[in-house]
């Protein structure tokens, strides 16, 4: 009874041990903010999480695709931060690393329960819970899917240690239940019971052992075919979960085609990953957020290489497994919980990414754990400088996590630090542009994202990137160069076009602009301004009709845009509809749009109205004013429409004197004909005549 004692004050002196140093190696977080990175669309500027906990927010969780994904319970555990915390980071960041504690107290208790040993169990869950490799999992608010996944794997894992102890058809429905709760986390479980069969294997000894429990959940002993039986369910919820996967990814554009990632490059890939992800385990430096996917120059030397070593490897952990079954279960786990993110069905740029050995670590840990308490055993000497090797590798690993979860504080930090590990990174490159543009710096964000564009040419999220940064620079001719190469990689989407013809508008190129807002709508009828930039545009090259079209329908959509009430009111007033007009000009002046054009016209339209009421009259002498100082008096045509507006309210002194203003600024500027036609008004004013003639 005391040794039992002793052993539960063991367990929860680990335990105590495992949640302080991990607090304590992630304890920069509570600095980091959200990166740019995926956070925006999973969290931040997405209006289904951010509003928090909602029917319809629940009901789009569950039921739609977003961004390539379906993943319904880790969007409700955003929705429910938000609920609670807003969007303030620190708390996001805290429930993803209070999940990554608990994930590692579980795979202590499960592994200590199955195989009895303390020591090795917790080595395994203190290398997981600290090692840098996981910084990525736990400090990117957008990966929550991958610590919340990794918590339903390790409760369908104790769901099943219990099942298999005593099977029976409740335990089992457990198993199931923890199982497609992972699934709808993140669809890296689905390799979850390929790893259950392993565990039958070793420690749980199922294979053959009718001793170990009475009975199995279809009856009988414990052949292989018995529990591969026994895991077609589960194997049915994985492949219903890969289906929808790939729905969802090909839905969303984000299944890479073969055309640009050919076939052989990524069967190279995915030796090299294999090895590579071994060498970061080994060797935790230079750990990137992307790791970039050599296109051009694929070094073939390097993937034969590490093809001839993962299968040399793989022989030798099946042969020692024999006799040391957990050397062929912690290869065959690492080897098969990697198969879904190896690239062979590429998703994204990446050559390969630091969340996918969250659980895949497991299977090397596991190997090293029980391979050193083999070798310790009955030597004491050797076991004391393993207990100080393990301390040494604990305690560095405390040292780099920490350096890398402080590269997590920003997009900024991050991606710098990401370019200075890499070789040349288009995807960090965007990335890293995209922060320096949003913090303002628009030179050095142009060059980074010009840097992308070169490295990948084909890389249309980073031209796309290029040519807003090129707007907000002022570098128009630029702006448009870089449009036209997304049109003619055939990669421009309705916002590009919708882009590219604002461009040409502002230069003035309308007829241009008006055949790209065309190509907008085409693919968007709902495009958002499109109706009404394409209505201004046909304004501008005098095709009244068709603008009054356009404009109308932009206000049936969006009534109160006050740019289109008072375009549509100069095209009415061009086509001597006076007052549909005067209606569009007065309510976009009431909406505060007080563009000196539209102020003018409207005050021109009220003044010299057949029998303009007095009201009418103050209100085009208010008008005109207020257009004339907008301009500081320098614009001969409002100070024209301000003298008739001082004639039409009989103030006949100040409209001739506003008309010598008139004259004197239009022969300042050379408006030779313009002067004549004041001059002609000015004179009707002087004999105290109300001037009626429309303009």
């Amino acid at each position: 009874m005391t040794s039992g004692f002793n052993k539960k004050k063991k367990l929860l002196l680990i335990s105590v041990l495992l949640v302080v140093s991990t607090l304590i190696a992630y304890e920069p977080i509570r600095h980091n903010g959200f990166i740019g990175y995926d956070d925006p669309k999973y969290i931040t500027q997405n209006p289904n999480v951010s509003s928090g906990i909602t029917q319809q927010s629940v009901i789009w969780g569950f039921t739609k695709l977003y961004s390539a994904n379906w993943h319904p319970l880790t969007r409700v555990s955003h929705m429910l931060d938000c609920q609670l915390f807003g969007l303030n980071p620190f708390w996001h960041h805290l429930v993803s690393l209070l999940f990554h504690i608990a994930n590692a107290l579980l795979l202590f208790w499960i592994l200590t329960n199955i195989t009895g040993a303390i020591w090795p169990s917790a080595f395994v869950a203190a290398v997981f819970a600290l090692h840098p490799l996981q910084v990525e999992s736990v400090a990117w608010a957008a990966e929550r899917k991958t610590v919340l996944g990794g918590l339903f794997w390790m409760l369908t894992m104790l769901a099943y240690v219990r099942y298999a102890r005593q099977p029976n058809f409740k335990r089992y429905m457990l198993v199931m239940l923890a199982f497609a709760m992972g699934l709808m986390s993140k669809p890296m479980v689905v390799t979850l019971p390929f790893i259950l069969l392993l565990l039958d294997y070793w420690p749980l000894n199922r294979f053959g052992n009718s001793k170990l429990v009475r009975r199995s959940f279809g009856g009988g002993g414990f052949s292989t075919l018995n529990l591969l039986l026994e895991k077609i369910p589960l194997f049915v919820l994985s492949a219903m979960s890969c289906i929808m996967t790939l729905i969802a990814q090909h839905s969303g554009g984000a299944i890479t085609t073969l055309e640009k990632i050919p076939f052989e490059h990524r069967i190279a890939n995915m030796f090299v990953s294999y090895i590579s992800y071994i060498g970061k385990m080994i060797a935790p430096s230079r750990l990137a957020v992307l790791y970039p996917l050599p296109l051009a120059n694929f070094p073939v030397a390097k993937a034969v290489v590490c093809a001839l070593l993962l299968f040399l490897i793989t022989a030798i952990g099946i042969y020692i497994g024999r006799r040391k079954r957990y050397a062929a279960v912690g290869w065959l786990w690492y080897v098969g919980t990697l198969v879904p993110m190896i690239g062979l069905v590429q998703v994204g740029m990446q050559a390969m990414a630091n969340r996918h050995m969250y659980i895949s670590i497991l299977g090397l840990l596991t190997i090293v754990a029980w391979a050193v308490n083999d070798l310790v055993a009955n030597r004491p000497r050797w076991k004391v400088v393993a207990v100080v090797l393990s301390a040494v590798a604990l305690s560095s690993i405390v040292t780099l996590t920490r350096m890398q979860v402080k590269h997590w504080q920003d997009s900024l930090t991050l991606f710098e630090y990401t370019l200075n590990v890499t070789g040349d990174n288009a995807p960090a490159e965007n990335n890293y542009g995209c922060a320096l543009s949003e913090a303002g710096r628009l030179d050095e964000a142009a060059s980074h994202l010009s840097n992308a564009v070169r490295l990948l040419p084909t890389f249309a999220e980073a031209r796309d990137n290029l040519y807003k940064v090129l707007l907000r620079q002022g570098k128009f001719d630029e702006a448009v160069v870089c449009l036209n190469e997304l049109i003619r990689h055939k990669q421009a989407s309705a916002e590009a076009y919708y882009n590219l013809a604002v461009v040409l508008s502002i230069q003035k190129k309308y007829d241009e602009a008006i055949k790209w807002f065309a190509e907008t709508l085409g693919l968007d009828l709902n495009y958002p301004d499109a109706h009404r930039k394409m209505g201004a545009a046909l304004l501008a090259t005098g095709r009244t009709n068709e603008a009054i079209a356009y404009l109308n329908e932009a206000l049936r959509r969006s009534p109160d845009q006050p740019e289109a009430c008072a375009n549509l009111g100069i095209a009415y007033a061009q086509v001597k509809k006076y007052e549909p007009a005067i209606q569009n000009l007065t309510k976009a002046v009431k909406l505060k749009y007080n563009r000196p054009d539209v102020l003018n016209a409207l005050a021109w339209l009220l003044a010299a109205g057949k029998a303009p009421s007095a009201e009418d009259v103050n209100r085009a002498v208010e008008y005109a004013k207020l257009a004339c100082e907008l301009t500081k008096y320098k614009e001969p045509e409002f100070l024209d429409t301000l003298a008739a507006a001082y004639a039409a309210a009989g103030r006949f002194e100040e409209a001739v004197k506003t008309a010598k203003q008139a004259v004197e600024t239009a022969k300042a500027e050379g408006k030779e004909e313009q002067v004549g036609e004041i001059q002609n008004r000015m004179e009707l004013y002087k004999n105290g005549q109300r001037y009626i003639e429309k303009k």
